[in-house]
């Protein structure tokens, strides 16, 4: 049954009739333009529709890992030739063209003489030379030193010559290489810098090599030390020796007695302070370094052996006239304050700032000649260096008191050289007298020079810019114009207009008292008193011995250029080591300042280390 339709009608639809009624219904025009369009030629649809149009399709280049546009691959070439003809070409061209770089500036006048004062000790090398060694007129020399001496495995061959004549005195050549030491710790840069660093490593080697063949230093202690090679009696006669012959040392055939001591703190306290502060220059030689430290410790055993407590010269006629010492606490303080630095060990600094060595020593006694120092008086440079433990660290107690005091009275001394405070005397051409109008003054002064420019450098790296003498205050540039002063004389601005190390400037000393300069190089030995006639000729030496140091003028700035007057024209090791290291601390060429980290290397922590942070909190 279906349902009623609201609409009317069936429910049935017609598609047949409904079709039939479009198609009649069209519009039988539309069709008749259509059937026209059709029957168009294509010339003619041509110039109602114009040309068909294509579409271009991109070009593509296969890359492997991507694909690009030819354009975009065309214009990234463009780009990368364009940016290395703009970037590459010129630097391609810079550094194809040659090079005019700029020429560094020359070496200072202070440079200069360094270089030639260091040759000294090539001069004055005594065993077999090595091959570089620089002195034509030198050759292989005490060859058969310490022979006699049975216990002695490698004899006593080697070490330096320590003045015109021919003999080895122990105590200021060891003097002499802590000093050579000291500057090369403290301006290690400058050194590199001129291309002398290496030059005063084996100079400073030689003398070590040698200190270390005079006494068993294999050993934890010793009951001796061999402290001289040759030398003479003083005012002895027709007795061939180092004094009466004038020979070259290469033909040296008289005997060379070998002097030991049985006791010496003086002797010992210095062959340590030379080792250690040696064993802080080679600390890059691990075994070497070690060597040296183990010398020093059993050394200045020696040196504090109760029962050895007199001095090394004490009634030896070889000894006294020449290299007498007058204390020895000087020698404790500078050879504890040296291990204390190579070492760490506080033993030795407990010692340098002990009250009792200060007080035996009268290091704190306003003596003029304390002030001054020389291979025999080592406080001024002890009490300098233990300053500089206070300046740059601090240690604060049980050290303060005493370093406090020695704080002090180097900056007593420091003050005592400015002739402004009239302390002590001074030439009229401007040379302080520092040896109380003595012969041989240079010395003193160049150490004081020294002293003071290094004080200045203290100062200059802590950022302090000067020190008190009493009420008043002096920058560091009245020490620096101090030092500069006095190693300006020496080189010539003095009366003399002179300069007094041989071979610098046009004007120097031409009669050094010094038997292998003044003796031709002519394959002929002369004998012991065959070579008198070279002693006493007016001619000048044949030989210069380049960066020598003579004694210096009098204390009237009266200098006497003759052979056979020692006092003025002889050189020394001390006084030449004294120079280098004034020298150092003047040039400029290698820099400023010093090195204030490197000699604290050994010492340890000052104040216990922070402790570790609290273990992170747990509920």
């Amino acid at each position: 049954m279906h349902a009623r339709n609201h609409w009317g009608g069936s429910f049935d639809v017609n598609h047949g009739e409904e079709e039939k009624s479009w198609n009649t219904e069209w519009d039988r025009a539309a069709l008749q333009s259509q059937q026209q369009d059709r029957s168009l030629d294509e010339t003619q649809q041509g110039w109602l529709l114009g040309p068909p149009q294509t579409k271009k399709k991109d070009k593509y280049v296969d890359l492997g890992c991507i694909v690009c546009s030819r354009k975009a691959f065309k214009w990234t070439l463009i780009s990368i030739l364009s940016a290395f003809i703009v970037i590459a070409v010129p630097i391609i061209i810079a550094k194809s063209l040659p090079k005019h770089t700029r020429r560094p500036p020359p070496p200072d006048n202070y440079t200069v003489a360094l270089r030639k004062a260091l040759l000294f000790f090539n001069a004055q090398k005594s065993g077999n030379l090595p091959k570089n060694n620089g002195i034509s007129w030198r050759g292989n020399s005490g060859l058969n030193d310490g022979k006699e001496e049975m216990d002695l495995k490698g004899w006593l061959v080697g070490g330096y010559y320590d003045a015109g004549d021919n003999t080895k005195f122990h105590f200021p050549m060891a003097f002499s290489m802590t000093m050579l030491s000291w500057s090369l710790i403290e301006y290690s840069h400058k050194y590199q810098s001129i291309g002398e660093y290496d030059h005063i490593r084996d100079l400073i080697k030689w003398g070590t090599d040698y200190l270390l063949l005079t006494f068993n230093s294999s050993a934890t202690k010793i009951d001796k030390i061999y402290c001289q090679v040759g030398g003479s009696l003083n005012g002895s006669i027709a007795t061939p020796d180092d004094h009466y012959c004038w020979m070259r040392p290469e033909d040296m055939d008289y005997k060379r007695p070998v002097q030991t001591a049985d006791a010496g703190p003086d002797l010992a306290g210095e062959m340590a302070a030379a080792l250690a502060a040696a064993s802080i220059v080679f600390r890059d030689n691990g075994a070497y370094s070690r060597k040296l430290i183990k010398g020093a410790q059993t050394v200045f055993a020696f040196a504090r052996d109760g029962s050895k407590r007199r001095s090394y010269s004490r009634g030896n006629p070889y000894i006294q006239p020449y290299y007498n010492s007058s204390g020895y606490y000087d020698e404790y303080m500078w050879g504890a304050a040296w291990l204390y630095y190579a070492t760490g060990n506080v033993s030795y600094i407990s010692l340098a700032t002990n009250p009792g060595l200060s007080k035996n020593s009268k290091a704190l006694y306003d003596i003029p000649t304390n002030r001054a120092l020389s291979w025999d008086n080592k406080l001024p440079a002890a009490m300098l260096l233990l300053t500089r433990y206070r300046i740059f660290l601090s240690p604060g107690y049980p050290y303060e008191d005493m370093l406090h005091m020695y704080h002090n009275v180097t900056a007593l001394t420091m003050c005592s050289y400015l002739k402004e405070f009239h302390y002590f005397n001074w030439t009229q051409g401007g040379m302080i007298q520092l040896n109380l109008g003595k012969p041989n003054p240079l010395q003193y002064v160049a150490n004081a020079a020294f002293l003071a420019n290094l004080f200045a450098d203290y100062l200059n790296a802590t950022g302090v810019p000067g020190w008190n003498c009493n009420s008043r205050f002096f920058s560091s540039e009245y020490l620096r114009n101090f030092a500069t002063s006095q190693v300006d004389y020496i080189l010539g601005k003095n009366p003399m207009n002179m300069s007094y190390v041989v071979g610098y400037d046009k004007k120097f000393p031409r009669h050094v008292h010094h038997r292998g300069a003044s003796i031709p190089h002519n394959n002929i030995k002369y004998s012991c008193t065959g070579g008198w006639k070279w002693r006493d000729s007016q001619n000048p030496n044949p030989n210069n011995i380049t960066g020598a140091m003579v004694g210096g003028p009098d204390q009237f700035d009266h200098f006497r250029d003759v052979r056979t007057n020692s006092n003025y024209t002889e050189p020394t090791l001390a006084g030449n080591a004294g120079l280098i290291a004034a020298l150092a601390s003047l040039t400029r060429s290698g820099g400023h300042g010093i090195d204030k980290n490197t000699i604290f290397s050994a010492v340890p922590p000052l104040y216990p280390k922070s402790p570790p942070p609290p273990a992170p909190w747990r509920p």
